[in-house]
């Protein structure tokens, strides 16, 4: 959505896999919105830009505008052009935030996400204690259900994000129970603060697969503000994050 100068996009498509898998929310979405607002917020930090800012420069749209600039007022949004303090210090928890947009399809609903994180640089556990996402949809038919879809979407797509994994051993699937195959847990879930956009007299979008879409960008980018550190393959274990600290230090070695 964004309008830069130039753009080169290469894509791959695989049409048979050895393993047939199922979908989840967002098929195919929510890959490529982590890719690409990953690599916006690089673009951000390397012009030294906000990065929410840096998205707005490059929106025209003025309902993609305005669902910006709600999830900023939401989150009171505190413009910086680099990493927290808490990228540099030494402290063992690190606190971040990280923005996130999409317009779902390139054609319909609007969504912007603020992720609040702490990191554990002993261990390497992330933690989302806060999303703030500003949700336009559209004409809303049933308010309430766009509330409960964006709040269900955004908790589900952090326990893919942070643990879900399927393991192997050969040719044998080793995660085969809740303990093997974790999920988010209900005292680990964020809390979700939300502004849904009414738009009265205009078609109404669907609001089920769109949150997760943004919720790995900003949770990546948030963790990147608090450590200074791209997390660029999910799952987002603790030893991911780990192994990510451990290849930075040895970079500024």
């Amino acid at each position: 959505p964004y309008a830069f100068p130039n753009v080169w996009v290469n894509t791959k498509h695989v049409a048979n896999t050895f393993l047939r898998s199922s979908h989840l929310r967002s098929p195919g979405r929510i890959e490529n919105s982590f890719g690409n607002e990953s690599f916006v917020d690089e673009l951000a930090t390397a012009t030294r830009s906000d990065p929410a800012e840096f998205r707005l420069k490059h929106l025209s749209d003025p309902r993609a505008i305005a669902v910006i600039k709600a999830a900023m007022k939401l989150a009171n949004w505190q413009t910086r052009s680099g990493p927290s303090a808490d990228a540099g210090g030494r402290g063992e928890i690190a606190k971040g935030r990280g923005i996130s947009y999409v317009r779902y399809n390139n054609a319909i609903t609007y969504v912007a996400t603020v992720a609040e994180v702490e990191v554990n640089r002993r261990t390497g556990k992330i933690k989302v204690s806060n999303f703030y996402i500003a949700h336009d949809c559209g004409q809303m038919i049933n308010p309430d259900g766009v509330l409960n879809q964006l709040q269900g979407g955004a908790i589900q797509t952090v326990s893919r994000l942070l643990m879900e994994e399927v393991q192997w051993k050969g040719s044998d699937i080793q995660s085969v129970d809740w303990n093997t195959y974790p999920i988010l847990r209900i005292n680990e879930a964020p809390k979700v603060h939300a502004t849904l956009i009414d738009q009265p007299g205009t078609p109404a979008w669907g609001a089920g697969e769109q949150t997760p879409t943004t919720i790995p960008a900003a949770i990546a980018n948030a963790v990147f503000d608090a450590i200074g550190v791209r997390m660029r393959t999910i799952p987002f274990t603790p030893q991911a994050v780990k192994t990510a600290l451990k290849e930075q230090a040895t970079k500024v070695a």
